[in-house]
């Protein structure tokens, strides 16, 4: 009788000690994870859903974790997981999008960045990520009218101005080059990429003058710009045959094909 009571006491007192073990903090989780402590926060993660395994933040953050450190196919198992309890959780959709972005999938990034606007589509970044897959897939036109919808959500990001004027590039849309890379060069002046891509637009378009201020813009922050060099001496051609030849040539000493193909229009040939 006596030894059934220790028993009973010993047991008594140690299974709440150990059970107490297993019993995570979501707050102690999520607080590892934005110090970017991944690994400890999935072990927290994890008693987390010892006792509360359909938490759907705790899935989340852990899948988060798991994308962090690369850990793809345990990610996607958790937003699996997610999508079983809530078919409707954008963020899980968004997960497997980056994944398959990062695996460049970009069929499958596309897929579920659209199932995740499609159940939050006020969420800037996936408009953004969707609109990003669109253009790698060679959807412009209906990456341009996400990309107009993440405007208004957020019009003083210059971002979206930014693939606008990609997508609209790659459709032909000259004019519309020129607007969306003017809008984005009043957020951010200073990146080269816009600069060149709206010169590359105003050249087509016959601009010139306007062009060849953006080509001396990149050239004047990177004179190793070949490709820039060798557009601004097709602007200068006619107005300056002798600057522009001799950008030609240094551009084609240094490889640029633009440069070579041209080069026959400084030996007098048509």
């Amino acid at each position: 009788m006596r030894i059934s009571l220790a028993i009973t006491l010993l047991v008594c007192f140690f299974v709440p000690l150990l059970f107490s073990q297993c019993i995570g903090s979501f707050r102690d989780a999520e607080a590892l994870y934005q110090n970017g402590r991944y690994e400890e926060a999935i072990q927290e993660f994890n008693r987390v859903l010892f006792v509360s395994s359909t938490d759907l933040k705790t899935l989340h953050l852990r899948a988060r974790s798991y994308e962090e450190l690369q850990m793809y196919d345990k990610a996607i198992q958790d937003y699996r997981r997610i999508l079983s309890l809530d078919p409707t959780y954008a963020q899980a959709y968004a997960g497997i999008g980056k994944i398959a972005w990062e695996e460049d999938d970009m069929k499958d990034a596309e897929k579920n960045f659209l199932l995740a606007a499609m159940h939050d589509p006020k969420d800037y970044d996936i408009l953004l990520f969707l609109s990003r897959a669109m253009i790698k897939n060679g959807r412009f036109k209906s990456s341009v009218e996400f990309l107009d919808e993440a405007i208004r959500l957020k019009p003083e990001e210059a971002m979206p101005h930014y693939y606008k004027g990609i997508a609209q590039a790659y459709s032909g849309d000259g004019l519309g080059v020129i607007v969306s890379f003017n809008k984005y060069l009043e957020i951010e002046p200073d990146n080269l990429s816009a600069h060149y891509n709206r010169g590359f637009a105003l050249m087509k378009l016959g601009y010139k003058e306007w062009a060849i201020e953006d080509f001396d813009e990149v050239l004047d922050k990177n004179p190793k710009h070949y490709e820039a060099l060798a557009r601004r001496a097709l602007c200068l051609i006619d107005k300056n045959p002798r600057q522009a030849c001799l950008d030609l040539e240094t551009a084609a000493l240094n490889g640029n094909f633009l440069a070579k193909s041209n080069m026959k229009r400084c030996n007098g040939n048509p």
